[in-house]
């Protein structure tokens, strides 16, 4: 495919990624037509209608097109700077390290300022950190340095640990408090407000560009060390600081989301698949793939039974952990 018709791929992404947001403000308990979403976004909607698309949907749809992307471009990060499909903050424990935290600090001091609610991305990233150095440690041997197959392993065992603590956390738990974990473990999105939006999305606008503007550098981490070298790369420096970025892309977005697994595994697949290796596109159409996948689910979430909502979480859940298992049993290390 030429570079032209790959990077058509994103336009069609993003108008696809548009219309999904526009079919979604219009599913719900409340249905509305397109006429009807329109005429309300455009300043002609009644008090109730207001109040549906404005502070319930629209920073629901938002939120979820934020963390799709933020969890996606983790995800390709971590899979090009280890070199392994079968990379994932989420099966990597990172996700579950970051949760913990927020549902720490939720649970004993219950967000209700703004200045809290704008701590929560560092305490998960405090968590994510340190689950992730946990992982890198537990996995390093000397003699065979770090294996992607141990990676992936020990951190399925962090995760399930940290995941049985906070089952654990639930016997001390208030019906409220309980209701929350059991939404977090589950997937489902629980920052809905436009709080949660101005929450996550100055970290996105930092980290996202960053991150761009090292394609070439994973690009050049792909042909391996010594070719990284001799081509003037800082290896160890640049896998540091990528890892970093990864991680805090994660930790924000599971502080205002919930515990969200398979996002970063099957979208960097999906993604290769559409444009090819090369991260200059790669990344963006992790990203914007990543957007519309979460906000899809979300929607099928809150509309296929009605007025119950099934978790995002759950959705990527019954695709992911065949993907995975398929995954796993294809790889050679």
């Amino acid at each position: 495919m030429g570079g032209w018709k790959r990077g058509s791929v994103l336009i069609v992404l993003g108008i696809i990624l548009i219309l999904l947001m526009i079919i979604s403000i219009n599913q719900g308990y409340t249905r509305l037509t397109l006429l009807d979403s329109l005429r309300i976004l455009a300043g002609g909607g009644s008090h109730q209608e207001n109040l549906v698309i404005f502070a319930f949907r629209l920073p629901r749809i938002i939120i979820a097109m934020l963390v799709g992307a933020g969890l996606a471009l983790s995800g390709c990060i971590i899979q090009g700077i280890s070199r392994n499909a079968l990379a994932d903050p989420g099966l990597l424990g990172i996700n579950a390290g970051a949760g913990l935290m927020v549902v720490l600090f939720v649970l004993l001091a219950p967000v209700k300022t703004e200045l809290s609610l704008f701590a929560l991305p560092f305490l998960a990233l405090t968590g994510a950190g340190v689950t992730a150095v946990l992982i890198y440690i537990l996995a390093y041997k000397r003699r065979e340095g770090l294996s992607p197959i141990r990676l992936i392993l020990t951190g399925i065992a962090v995760q399930a640990g940290i995941s049985a603590a906070m089952i654990v956390l639930t016997i001390v738990l208030d019906e409220n408090q309980f209701y929350f974990v059991a939404v977090w473990l589950a997937g489902q999105i629980w920052g809905t407000s436009w709080q949660h939006v101005i929450v996550l999305l100055p970290w996105l606008l930092v980290l996202v560009p960053y991150v761009l503007y090292k394609a070439r550098v994973l690009d050049v981490l792909n042909l391996g060390e010594a070719a990284a070298w001799g081509l003037g790369v800082a290896v160890e420096w640049e896998r540091r600081v990528l890892l970093a970025v990864a991680v805090a892309l994660a930790a924000a977005c599971v502080a205002v989301s919930g515990g969200i697994s398979f996002v970063g595994l099957i979208v960097p697949h999906l993604a290769r698949r559409l444009v090819g290796p090369g991260h200059r596109l790669l990344l963006p159409c992790s990203a914007l793939t990543g957007a519309l996948l979460v906000v899809a689910a979300d929607m099928l979430a809150r509309t296929i039974v009605q007025p119950a909502e099934i978790p995002a979480g759950l959705m990527f859940a019954i695709v992911g952990a065949p993907y995975f298992l398929v995954l796993l049993a294809k790889s050679k290390r």
